[in-house]
C-alpha cells in the first residue's frame, strides 16, 4: 500500500515536542470528536544523516491495523489524535521499504550508542517539529518502570533524552537499512569497537551489524581481525568458500593464517586455493610455524632498504608503502649486499635526521632479533627489556623472514578473557548520559 510523504505537519499547539510513549494507544477522532480507533504506531522514513521524517501512523480500527497518512492528521493534543475526516483506507497495513515503525522496530529495542560504542536499549523516543514536519529528535536510554508504558503521562523532571544522531538503530529491516547511507554512523567506530558490539549482540543484531560492515570490504577484514577467535570462526564458517577467501584476502597474513587454521580441515584447502598467489604463499609460510613461537606470532609484512640508502630514501620508502600495516612501518630494516639484516632504524630517528645522512649512521647495527622457534614469552621479555615496539625474525643466515609487533605480543600474553573485559574509559567519557560536543 503506497504511503504519501508527510504533508503539512500536524499542528501541536504550543508543544513543540512529543514522547512516543505518550502517543501510543491515544484515541483517533474525526473533526467532530467521534472516535475512529486508536494509534498503535508511528511511521517514519530514514533519511541518512537527517532526522527520520514522520510520514504516517498505524491505527487500530475495528481490530484491523490500517495506514493513516501524516497529511490527514490535524493535531496531536493531550488526549487524542484528531484527523481531517473519518475516511480511511481500511486495507490491512503493509510496511514498505524504507519505512520504520517506531514502536515495533525501535522502542524497547537496542541501538548503537556511537559515542560509547555500546548497545543501549531505547526506553522512549522524542518527536519534534522542524519547519513544517515532525521528525524523531531524541532517544531516552534510561531504564524505566514497567508501569510507565501503560501511563499516558510521565513524571516531570525525569526525562533524559539525547539527540537521535548519536545513535544507530538496529531495525532488522533490509529495505530501511538501504536508506541510511553507506555504513551510516558505524563509520565513526574503530574496528575493535565494532568487534565488541558484535560480540555483545544478539543473533539478529549481529546479522545487521555485519550486513552494514560488509559494505566496506576493508573495514570488514579489520573487524574480523579483532573478533574473538571462536566467534570469528563461527561467522566465517557460515559463509561460502569464496566469501571466506574474500575476507581473508584483505586481512593481515598472520591473522588470515590463524583464521584458516580454525576452519574445519575439509574447508582449508578450498579457501587457500581461492586466495591470491601472494597471500596464499604468506599464509602457508605462517601456518608452518608453532603458534606459540616467534614464527607463529610474526607478520610477513615489513620494510627493507639497502644498507647504503640515505635517510631520504628510507622516508620515501615509508611514504610509498601504503599497503603495509602502519605498525610495520615504525622501523626500517637495512640489508647488506647478501640480503642479511645489518641494521634497524626507527621511524622517529629517520624523521629527526638530515635527509642526506646515510641510514647506516643512525641505525642500530646490532639489532635485537629472534629466530622463528623462539618462545613467545622470551620475545615478550626481550621487548620489555629493550623497550621495543617491533622485533625482526631472522633465519640462521640472518635473512629477515618476519616482524613481530608489540600488539602481537600483547594479544598472546594478556589473560585469555581479555576480550571480554570492559575497556577503561577516558575521563571525558559520559556513557549513557549527555556526551561532549564531539571530536575536534
Amino acid at each position: 500500500m503506497a504511503t504519501t510523504p508527510a504533508a503539512p505537519a500536524p499542528h501541536a499547539g504550543r508543544a513543540r515536542t512529543l514522547h512516543l510513549s505518550d502517543l501510543l494507544r491515544r484515541p483517533l477522532t474525526d473533526r467532530g470528536g467521534e472516535s475512529i480507533g486508536r494509534l498503535s504506531d508511528v511511521i517514519v522514513r530514514l533519511r541518512g544523516d537527517q532526522n527520520p521524517l514522520v510520514t504516517g501512523l498505524v491505527a487500530t480500527v475495528g481490530g484491523r491495523e490500517v495506514f493513516v497518512p501524516a497529511g490527514q492528521v490535524v493535531s496531536f493534543d493531550s488526549e487524542e489524535v484528531k484527523l481531517t475526516s473519518a475516511q480511511l483506507d481500511l486495507r490491512a497495513f503493509e510496511r514498505r521499504d524504507g519505512e520504520v515503525l517506531l514502536r515495533a522496530d525501535v522502542l524497547g529495542h537496542r541501538l548503537i550508542d556511537v559515542e560509547s560504542a555500546h548497545l543501549i536499549k531505547a526506553g522512549d523516543l522524542e518527536l519534534g517539529q522542524r519547519g513544517g514536519d515532525w521528525v524523531v529528535t531524541g532517544v531516552e536510554t534510561r531504564r524505566r518502570s514497567r508501569w510507565f508504558f501503560g501511563s499516558r503521562h510521565s513524571e516531570p523532571g525525569e526525562r533524559a533524552f539525547r539527540e537521535w544522531d548519536r545513535f544507530e538503530p538496529l531495525i532488522g529491516h533490509t529495505g530501511s537499512a538501504l536508506l541510511r547511507g553507506p555504513f551510516a554512523r558505524i563509520r565513526r567506530l574503530k574496528p575493535a569497537q565494532i568487534a565488541d558490539l558484535i560480540e555483545d549482540a544478539s543473533k539478529e543484531e549481529e546479522t545487521e551489524i555485519l550486513g552494514r560492515v560488509h559494505q566496506d570490504p576493508e573495514l570488514e577484514a579489520d573487524v574480523f581481525e579483532e573478533l574473538d577467535e571462536d566467534l570469528a570462526t563461527r561467522l566465517l564458517g557460515a559463509r561460502t568458500d569464496a566469501e571466506i577467501a574474500a575476507v581473508l584476502s584483505r586481512m593481515r597474513a598472520d591473522d588470515a593464517a590463524d583464521a584458516i587454521a580454525e576452519l574445519p580441515q575439509r574447508r582449508r584447502q578450498p579457501v587457500l586455493d581461492l586466495l591470491s598467489a601472494g597471500q596464499r604463499a604468506k599464509v602457508l609460510t605462517l601456518m608452518g610455524f608453532n603458534p606459540a613461537s616467534a614464527g607463529g606470532l610474526m607478520g610477513v609484512d615489513f620494510l627493507m632498504v639497502p644498507g647504503d640508502a640515505l635517510v631520504r630514501d628510507a622516508l620515501d620508502a615509508v611514504a610509498g608503502s601504503a599497503s603495509l600495516p602502519p605498525e610495520a612501518l615504525t622501523s626500517v630494516h637495512c640489508i647488506d649486499e647478501r640480503g642479511r639484516l645489518c641494521g634497524v632504524a626507527t621511524l622517529i630517528s629517520l624523521v629527526q635526521s638530515d635527509p642526506a645522512t646515510p641510514v647506516r649512521e643512525i641505525c642500530d647495527d646490532d639489532p635485537v632479533r629472534v629466530g622463528a622457534d623462539t618462545d613467545v614469552v622470551d620475545v615478550a621479555v626481550l621487548m620489555s627489556d629493550y623497550n621495543l615496539i617491533t622485533v625482526p625474525v631472522v633465519d640462521e643466515r640472518r635473512t629477515m623472514i618476519g616482524l613481530i609487533t608489540v600488539d602481537d605480543v600483547l594479544e598472546t600474553t594478556l589473560p585469555d578473557d581479555w576480550r571480554r573485559r570492559e575497556a577503561a574509559q577516558p575521563p571525558d567519557a559520559h556513557r549513557g548520559g549527555p556526551g561532549v560536543s564531539g571530536p575536534c
